[in-house]
């Protein structure tokens, strides 16, 4: 049933292509230690000339994950460190803010996002123009859920992971991945830094959806969180890596990656998804992967990697029948790779596809989006609008730990908020009262969102609370 599936492959792209629009993709297929389909789709950036082809490279997104365990697997295996080592031992300056969690967190739990963070704790920050040593410092500042009893994605948990691990080395994470991974499998054109896929002549840009239309807007510099979505890589050199991993850390003959360490990889380390998720059945996460079990039993090793700002991939692994699928797409997630991967393994593995799986992939990234938004409709004024105070009532500069100084200014009765390193402006609109909205930025981005300024009995604020950063409590800045 391979066989066909793959002859089946060229139609199922085309036909995704064609119900989504996204520009350009790239698929590869392992099978049995064979690249069996290597083939790329539609353009590399809208309105130019330049075809997707087997060798363009694509920002991965969190495929970089599974790329970045491969990596920490060979320094397992050569002894360098070990999964259950804390991470402290490594990097002694990473603290948490439970200081017997700081102690005891492991590198195999915060690749496995079992440490205790909230979800996607540090990304607002790095929306803002943080870099990586900022964040980390930060993450302190963030409440702690349950140790190693709840799942937590987090970028920046798993890029401390990583990080720590590459110290145990004296190199830098990019280094040790080029050193340790790339050069040796032969990924020529795969790297850990964004300006090598900025400067790549053969590259896709990334796209969104617009008005009907995908466009390249913006550009995503991931730099930051370089394990856990920095990496940029073409369907060929995926097509290594996945040999790679079916093989068990050898491919042509030699061994790479020690295969106990490698395998540890694949084990179910904590529940991600409940029955009630779309698959119905638990879901669990590995050490930069999902892992999960089909109807027959079988294993399969899976990633999903999403950029708001334009791009979307997935790589599916079923290691007992040596089949790998690898997409690569140069638009925002629309469920595009993982319709067409879901879509060959079933043709592969039943012979036919049971569900329409754009349809379904489509609306859980839909539903997902919108359950994001904030739950007021900042575009609709209530009925009975209460006045703003004169603007000097919120002028000043107003101080948090974690997000670092805010600043309203008022210029000619419009109120601008100043946040980031390099303070970046976001005009407010306001709403009622002493609220205001502002239209987020970012690969967080979820539209127009609240700022709401609290008045002191002199009816001048003493402090300003923005909606979008306060998920965890962190959203609230004192007037200095």
């Amino acid at each position: 049933m391979v066989a066909a599936a793959v002859g089946d492959l060229d139609g199922v792209v085309r036909d995704v292509m064609a119900k989504t629009g996204v520009p350009g993709i790239a698929v590869g297929v392992v099978y049995r230690d064979q690249v069996v389909y290597l083939k790329g789709f539609g353009v590399r950036r809208v309105g130019q000339p330049g075809a997707v082809d087997p060798d363009t490279v694509f920002q991965l997104a969190s495929v970089s994950k599974p790329l970045a365990s491969t990596v920490v697997a060979r320094l397992v295996g050569e002894g360098t460190i070990a999964w259950d080592d804390p991470v402290t031992k490594y990097d002694p300056g990473f603290i948490l803010a439970d200081p017997w969690i700081t102690s005891h967190v492991t590198i195999a739990d915060l690749f496995s996002h079992r440490g205790g963070l909230p979800d996607h704790a540090g990304d607002l920050l790095e929306d803002l123009g943080y870099d990586r040593d900022y964040i980390m410092r930060h993450l302190r500042f963030q409440p702690l859920g349950p140790f190693r009893t709840g799942y937590g994605y987090t970028n920046f948990g798993f890029t401390e992971a990583a990080v720590a691990a590459a110290k145990a080395t004296g190199e830098s994470w990019e280094d040790l991945a080029r050193d340790v991974l790339y050069q040796p499998l032969g990924m020529r054109s795969t790297s850990s830094r964004f300006s090598d896929y900025d400067t790549a002549p053969d590259r896709a840009a990334t796209h969104v959806h617009v008005d009907g239309s995908w466009r390249p807007r913006y550009v995503r510099d991931a730099d930051a969180q370089s394990p856990a979505g920095g990496v940029s890589s073409t369907a060929r050199d995926m097509t290594r890596w996945m040999r790679l991993q079916l093989g068990d850390g050898t491919i042509d003959g030699d061994r790479l990656v020690d295969a106990a360490s490698l395998a540890r990889t694949w084990w179910p380390e904590t529940v991600a998804a409940q029955p009630t998720a779309p698959a119905g059945r638990t879901g669990f996460y590995g050490l930069g992967w999902n892992v999960s079990y089909d109807d027959q039993g079988r294993l399969r090793l899976n990633h999903s990697g999403g950029f708001e700002l334009g791009a979307a991939t997935t790589v599916t692994l079923v290691p007992s029948e040596h089949l790998g699928i690898v997409v690569l797409t140069n638009g925002e997630p629309v469920g595009a790779p993982e319709a067409i991967a879901a879509t060959f393994l079933d043709l592969a593995t039943n012979g036919r596809p049971r569900v329409d799986w754009l349809g379904l992939f489509g609306r859980v990234f839909g539903a997902t989006a919108q359950s994001e938004r904030s739950a007021t409709d900042y575009a609709k004024p209530p009925p009975h609008v209460a006045p703003a105070q004169s603007g000097a009532a919120y002028v000043g500069t107003y101080t948090n730990d974690y997000y670092g100084p805010l600043r309203i200014t008022n210029d000619k009765g419009e109120l601008t908020m100043w946040l980031g390193p390099v303070p970046t402006p976001f005009a407010l609109r306001h709403y009622d009262g002493s609220v205001f909205s502002y239209l987020t930025r970012g690969e967080n981005a979820v539209g127009r969102s609240g700022v709401t300024f609290t008045l002191g009995a002199n009816g001048v604020a003493t402090k300003v609370t923005v909606e979008n950063l306060n998920h965890t409590g962190l959203g609230v800045f004192t007037r200095g």
